[in-house]
């Protein structure tokens, strides 16, 4: 019967999220706000270009897909640095955690800071400039996720959101639910499925909307402030749905049915579906040698990427990346991460860099 009712709500989940995300009108491509919101800042995944939501685990799980956090580790720590479209000064700084609360679940919390380098000030009065300002959007999220069986994660999180732009700023909240299930004779077979970015309409206050003029028809004449309303915006809500396979080159080399296989290769396969952009369509692979060192690829292909007429995209479509970890000491000490990844754009663009430190135990 718990296995029925696990099943049950997990068919129930995953129908309902289809239904919301599909709600999207793509007659509004590119009228949402908060667009730092769909950003993955984590190395390891964005060499998969974020395609990895069936295989994602821990802190950066919650970027992609908040059932990932769940997996093994019981502590894990991290920092992440995105130099963003490089030489143009925007930098992304995320910090993340996740603890293991017995057998209650995973508790995770990441932090991501986006800055844009000093903009010059400019007006009506001032077409050159008079100063520099420095708007600073940031992200805090709070996600949980448990494991429910052997087979199956699934976890929500909420995330508050800032955009400050001098003296003008806007906040909102949204929401992440997904599902990872995994089968298989060495749990080689991954599926997940995460909607992110449910949330509320946001909309940008403050002095910078008011403006001060002259009142002509009174005499004497005098000065009047007005405030002009912005229009609310939505959040850029999207589902996923991946799945992927790992295939063990050497396990019919083993000598011993307990021995680990050395070599391994994931391929991996994604959907996305954005209620404010293009769909998302692609594959990736990794190679991983005794669970030390990986290197990983993937094209991800959206509408008219290749035209240069008539994409949408900065990026070219393909992403790049590679790990290295390995146990600070014996077998029960932290495991320490250094993870990269690039992805090219167009010009005058150069591509983004990622790079990620993990420690986990």
């Amino acid at each position: 019967m718990k296995n029925f009712s696990t099943k049950a709500l997990v068919a129930i989940c995953a129908i309902g999220m289809s239904f919301s995300s599909f709600a999207g009108n793509k007659d509004r491509t590119g009228q949402s706000g908060a667009p730092e919101m769909l950003i993955n800042p984590w190395a390891r995944s964005t060499g998969f270009f974020g395609m990895n939501i069936a295989t994602v685990g821990g802190m950066e799980a919650m970027k992609l897909n908040i059932a990932g956090l769940a997996q093994d580790s019981t502590f894990e720590i991290g920092l992440s640095h995105s130099v963003y479209l490089s030489g143009t000064g925007i930098n992304i700084n995320d910090g993340a955690l996740a603890l293991r609360l017995g057998d209650i679940g995973v508790l995770g919390v990441n932090i991501m800071s986006m800055s844009f380098g000093d903009i010059p000030t400019t007006d009506y009065f001032n077409p050159e400039g008079y100063g520099t300002y420095h708007p600073q959007f940031l992200n805090i999220a709070i996600g949980f996720s448990k494991q429910f069986s052997t087979h199956i994660n699934a976890g929500i999180a909420a995330t508050y959101v800032s955009e400050q732009i001098n003296n003008i700023g806007a906040t909102g909240l949204a929401f992440d639910a997904g599902i990872q299930y995994v089968t298989g004779k060495r749990d080689n077979f991954h599926l997940g499925i995460a909607l992110r970015n449910i949330g509320t309409n946001m909309r940008y206050t403050g002095s910078g909307f008011a403006i001060s003029a002259d009142q002509p028809q009174s005499s004497p004449t005098f000065a009047v402030t007005v405030n002009y309303p912005s229009d609310k915006f939505e959040m850029p809500t999207n589902l996923s749905i991946g799945g992927a396979y790992d295939l063990y080159l050497d396990e019919h080399h083993l000598k011993s049915k307990d021995a680990s296989p050395q070599h391994r290769l994931t391929v991996l396969a994604n959907f996305t579906s954005n209620s404010f952009n293009n769909d998302y369509l692609g594959a990736g692979l990794e190679y991983g040698f005794k669970g030390m060192f990986m290197l990983r690829m993937a094209y991800r292909y959206e509408s008219g990427i290749g035209d240069a007429a008539k994409t949408t995209t900065m990026y070219k479509g393909w992403a790049f990346g590679a790990t290295v970890q390995s146990r600070a000491g014996g077998a029960k000490s932290p495991m320490l991460a250094l993870d990269y990844s690039y992805r090219p754009t167009d010009r005058p663009a150069n591509g983004v860099h990622v790079i990620s430190l993990r420690m986990t135990r």
